[in-house]
């Protein structure tokens, strides 16, 4: 196992890392909408928070060798399954075409109030 710290994606705010490689496949931890440099909630939207929390993933996923494009997997957090169709045309536009395996909840509550977390599966760019 390798793990992973994304210098520029919002430092953790728990006991865990960015991700951990193993195998050729990254695991990802959840990300939310934190500005990695002022380590506040960015946006007031679901569109703002969605873009942002992209950022943070492409940014964990380029420090563990890997890219938006060779997602496999991911777990959308939504706070309110009322910003599902905000959040799906940001995430849709972000990954261009690319389609990866995806679920999506409604949850009591995410960390520091955000409107959206997402957490995801990889593989390295050598796969």
């Amino acid at each position: 196992m390798k793990i992973i710290i994304a210098e520029k994606a919002p430092a953790a705010i728990g006991p865990y890392s960015h991700a951990i490689s193993h195998n050729g496949t990254i695991f990802c931890s959840g990300q939310i909408p934190l500005d990695p440099s002022t380590m506040e909630i960015t946006g007031n939207t679901i569109e703002a928070q969605t873009e942002q929390v992209m950022k943070n993933v492409k940014a964990v996923l380029e420090a563990a060798g890997s890219s938006l494009d060779k997602i496999i997997k991911a777990t959308v957090f939504l706070s309110t399954m009322e910003n599902f169709a905000g959040m799906n045309k940001v995430y849709e536009a972000v990954l261009e075409g690319h389609k990866p395996a995806r679920s999506a909840f409604e949850v009591g509550r995410l960390p520091k109030d955000a409107l959206v977390e997402i957490e995801c599966i990889a593989v390295d760019q050598g796969v």
